[in-house]
């Protein structure tokens, strides 16, 4: 279990409320933001400290790894330079009786916190251009302590619980609602014709015309090397959901994978650098990984892609891939 610090000034009630924390991808300016970057290293059973006016006022369990997700509705007006499309990941919130004000603290917190990225000033201010750092078990068993059994109660592991992979969800609700209100988008644009809207909505199960055309560049799983096609999906490099219409049925946007190869890469527990090396997210539970044919012992090397598979598999290690990336 690792310890996160939020601030939430701005959010604390949507995202309490709605169980989850969310940020942008980037910057405004479209530069990598590494509090925003972070958000891909929270694992599910990760306790979370949430900070608003001044105070700890919520602790929360990390239910989910983190996903790619549209801004929640309900931030309304809030941020109106973030994007559109950012990271979220779901949270069980419990707020907090013993809201502690660290500056009445500090004296006890400050030689704790950590010389880069702390979430307080020595002062014991907020540092509100930090969003998402990572805080050391030795500042959050003191931050702990000042809460009382609030914070005892999360941290006592619950029986029968033995890694935190265990905690994960089995779906995104928020992903699916997000493709099927695009999908519906296509399905009423009477403006396209019928072969072409069908051939898009079959696109985003990897099947149809998409799934033809990868076969054309693809003809097996690159990791298992399963060859029959009934047993094969075509997965985007860049997702259905992030693709105009064109990507969503270019061929070079594409590998053939079995199902559960398919699922690590869409949820980017794994990806490829250009030379076919197969990367590892440092949050994948790796025995399940080993379980599903993906060795993590020793480097895979899967073979060459083409310059425009290159392309899009760039996009999947930088908005897919949960590894945080560095400026």
């Amino acid at each position: 279990m690792r310890f996160w610090w939020v601030n939430q000034n701005q959010t604390f009630r949507q995202e309490v409320q709605g169980g989850y924390v969310w940020s942008p991808k980037r910057n405004s300016n479209g530069a990598t933001n590494p509090f925003y970057e972070t958000m891909r290293e929270i694992a599910p059973g990760d306790l979370i400290f949430s900070f608003a006016d001044t105070r700890i006022k919520a602790l929360g369990r990390a239910r989910s790894f983190c996903f790619e997700c549209p801004k929640p509705a309900e931030f309304g007006s809030t941020g109106p330079n973030w994007s559109q499309i950012g990271w979220r990941v779901e949270v069980e919130w419990q707020p907090l009786i013993n809201q502690i004000r660290p500056k009445d603290h500090i004296g006890q917190i400050r030689p704790y916190l950590p010389p880069r990225y702390s979430p307080l000033t020595a002062k014991g201010d907020g540092l509100q251009g930090i969003y998402l750092t990572n805080v050391p078990d030795s500042l959050a068993q003191v931050i702990g302590g000042l809460i009382g059994p609030e914070f005892s109660a999360l941290t006592t592991q619950a029986p029968g619980i033995e890694e935190p992979s265990q905690f994960v969800l089995a779906d995104l609700p928020a992903v699916d609602d997000w493709e099927e209100h695009l999908q519906s988008d296509i399905a009423a644009n009477e403006a396209m014709p019928e072969t072409d809207r069908q051939a898009l909505v079959q696109a985003r199960r990897g099947q149809g015309l998409f799934k033809r055309r990868v076969s054309t560049i693809e003809s097996e799983c690159r990791i298992t090397h399963v060859n029959n096609p009934i047993h094969l999906v075509a997965s985007h490099c860049k997702p259905w959901r992030d693709s105009d219409d064109r990507e969503r049925l270019d061929g070079e946007n594409g590998l053939l994978l079995t199902p559960s190869i398919d699922h690590l890469f869409d949820r980017g527990f794994i990806s490829f650098d250009d030379t076919g090396v197969v990367l590892i997210s440092p949050v994948a539970h790796r025995s399940s990984l080993q379980k599903m044919g993906v060795p993590t012992d020793t480097p895979l090397n899967v073979g060459a892609f083409s310059s425009g598979q290159r392309e899009y598999l760039q996009y999947h290690r930088d908005s897919i891939f949960l590894e945080r990336r560095l400026a």
